[in-house]
């Protein structure tokens, strides 16, 4: 008799498959003649790396995006990162709900490890809350925008705005300012009021994550009535830029004055995490100041946010787990809460893999371009923080260091544990332990 064995497809195989599917299918767009501004087709090689930057919400680029590709290649390009920043289940709830068909437990518990959702039950309510919360926010973000815009490049402004607006919104880096100098990102803003705070502001939002804007909404400002993770990922985030700011501002860019500095230390305390957008020149900071930054990359936004990065809450739990250990407590204890086990065995094994692969990665690249090992580990922490910030090196890598940057993009945007459990079979869970033995460890 012949047995037909169906391999169980789980919620982490879906969210892969959908970024790589929607990765490939922007890929091939953007090697259409129409894509790029000079009317020829693009290597495949040079689409796919823009696609992954654009869906894993990066900001890496080996063209300039608005030199090099053309009108629709651009509105290609943020279609894919407002696709990336939302994340493709939502993206896929959101169809099946305007099309008004049935959402299936599959689908809700899909929807659920997507955005970091504590429960199934009431995601689709949270799933239109979402997406409403983003286009009103991306809207508003455009129009504030628009009066900088339109004073520089006057109706091509409306298109500009959008674009930046969405990409900031979601922390994706990519932008348009290259008509004046290829890859300048926003350094000719550095002392723009308006733009810098609108910018600012669209990357805090967009990073602190969905779960968070539903708790503010429900319990305002109610702080008491808040989840223990909002508070953590408020209080965390808001540590995050202040004390980079203080430093920036005393020891980077001390030769600004005025408010060109307080703006530019700020920004570059924000941007990092993981929006990568730059008012400054990174290559003229100190070592000091860069590796400040990649720490910042490596630590990234929230969980179920536009953002990557390893996650404040992880760093967060870390830390008070240290904190357990130092005041000699049985339980990691925060807000008046405990911590869950799993939590914390989850947060140690995220940092492990993001350190290896963050430092091998450069290492690899150092040795293969015969670079600065220094400049590599920046671009790697760029990369698989999505953050897109860059040294000027990614243009003139060649294949092997590009085909390195994807993956630790991609690893970076879909999540170390949904690839790791996705790649390892789920297996029967085994309730039986073994035999118990103390190793020393410090």
């Amino acid at each position: 008799m012949n047995m037909v064995h169906k391999k169980h497809i789980s919620s982490f195989h879906i969210i892969i498959f959908g970024f790589a599917g929607t990765i490939l299918l922007g890929a091939l767009l953007l090697m259409l003649p129409l894509a790029s501004a000079s009317g020829q087709v693009t290597p495949f090689s040079d689409t796919l790396f823009t696609s992954v930057s654009a869906v894993c919400v990066t900001g890496l680029v080996v063209h300039d995006t608005a030199s090099y590709w053309s009108m629709f290649g651009q509105f290609v390009i943020m279609l894919l990162i407002q696709i990336g920043g939302l994340g493709i289940v939502t993206v896929a709830v959101a169809t099946a709900i305007i099309s008004r068909k049935k959402i299936g437990l599959m689908q809700r518990s899909t929807m659920q490890e997507s955005i970091s959702a504590p429960q199934v039950g009431g995601i689709v309510r949270l799933t239109g809350f979402i997406l409403k919360t983003t286009f009103i926010i991306e809207i508003i973000g455009a129009v504030c925008l628009f009066p900088v815009f339109y004073r520089d490049f006057g109706v091509r402004g409306i298109w500009l705005s959008l674009f930046h607006s969405v990409s900031a919104f979601c922390n994706a880096g990519f932008d348009l300012m290259g008509t004046n100098k290829a890859f300048s990102s926003l350094t000719a803003y550095s002392s723009e009021l308006a733009l810098n705070i609108v910018i600012m502001l669209l990357i805090v939002i967009g990073g602190i994550g969905f779960l968070v804007w539903d708790d503010i909404k429900t319990n305002k400002f109610h702080w008491g009535k808040y989840r223990m993770q909002s508070k953590v990922v408020l209080t965390t985030t808001l540590f995050l830029i202040t004390a980079p700011a203080v430093y920036f501002y005393f020891c980077e860019f001390d030769a600004l004055s005025g408010k060109e500095r307080i703006l530019s230390s700020l920004f570059q305390a924000i941007t990092p995490r993981t929006a990568g957008f730059n008012t400054a020149d990174l290559s003229r900071m100190s070592s000091t100041g860069q590796a400040v930054t990649i720490i910042l990359m490596l630590i990234g936004g929230s969980p179920g946010s536009t953002a990557g990065g390893m996650k404040t809450t992880t760093i967060a739990v870390l830390i008070f787990s240290a904190i357990s250990v130092f005041r000699r407590k049985d339980s990691v204890e925060c807000f008046n809460r405990r911590i869950a086990d799993s939590a914390i065995k989850d947060a140690s094994a995220i940092l492990l893999m993001y350190i290896v692969l963050f430092i091998t990665g450069g290492i690899v690249i150092s040795g293969i371009e015969n670079l600065p090992l220094n400049v590599c580990l920046f671009e790697t922490a760029s990369a698989i923080g999505t953050v897109g910030l860059t040294l000027g090196i990614t243009p003139t890598l060649g294949s092997i260091s590009r085909i390195i940057l994807i993956a630790l993009m991609f690893f970076g945007r879909v999540g170390g544990l949904t690839v790791i459990f996705a790649a390892v079979s789920a297996s029967r869970r085994n309730i039986s332990k073994k035999p118990q033995e103390k190793i020393t460890v410090g």
